[in-house]
């Protein structure tokens, strides 16, 4: 959403799309699983009274949308995109195939996966987890506001410390909400590594996919303050 307070703003998709547009052209493997939050979060609207199942189902089909205008931005800098969806929509894009999706990528293209998992009371981030344990990839990038986990919220603690690498134990035990507390046993049971970093950040994907940016690497052997 940019600077906006909702919505979707596309010189922010267009910018994210030239970085994913230039990791391809380096030779990387990406697909990407898109949240819907900017238009629509379930958790929030249950919390203010409507009933849970359905909030969340709104809320995969707000990822809906932001996939179809990730893939429109994909596709005007040359990417090759393909968005499979967890709830099938057909007229609009994919049903989620596994084996399809990974042949799209062996051909070069981005796979975009959308709706989440297809089920309610499961989050993005365990869409995310679950995706990148079947597709077999070698490592989960979380694009978020800040770049790396802390030990408080940067936003409000000045003092707050940023973690260089964490295992998976640490931000389970204490609970310092990179992700779901799902997603990070997937990902701890299938040995992926999970890289924290900050996807408003000009060139940030290319220098974490590079090994250069700023960020936190969950999965490491050991925990440290930066």
């Amino acid at each position: 959403m940019g600077d906006q307070p909702y919505g979707i703003d596309m010189t922010t998709a267009d910018r994210i799309a030239r970085e994913v547009g230039e990791a391809v052209e380096a030779g990387y493997e990406l697909c990407l699983v898109i949240g819907g939050g900017n238009i629509f979060r379930g958790l929030t609207a249950a919390a203010k009274g409507m009933e849970r199942a359905a909030a969340d189902y709104m809320g995969m089909l707000a990822t809906v949308m932001n996939a179809l205008a990730m893939q429109t931005a994909l596709e005007r800098v040359g990417v090759q995109t393909r968005v499979q969806s967890a709830i099938p929509m057909t007229t609009v894009c994919e049903p989620y195939i596994r084996r399809r999706a990974v042949r799209h990528m062996e051909r070069g293209r981005v796979v975009i996966f959308a709706a989440g998992t297809g089920n309610p009371f499961f989050t993005t981030d365990t869409a995310a987890a679950l995706r990148a344990a079947e597709m077999g990839c070698d490592a989960l990038f979380k694009g978020t506001s800040v770049d790396g986990v802390y030990d408080d919220d940067p936003r409000k603690n000045p003092q707050a410390k940023r973690f260089e690498s964490l295992d998976y134990i640490d931000v389970l035990a204490r609970d310092l909400k990179v992700m779901d507390a799902s997603a990070v046993t997937l990902m701890r049971d299938n040995q992926i590594p999970i890289v924290v970093f900050n996807i408003r950040e000009q060139g940030g994907l290319a220098r974490v996919l590079d090994g250069e940016g700023t960020c936190t690497v969950v999965g490491g052997s050991s925990s440290s303050a930066a």
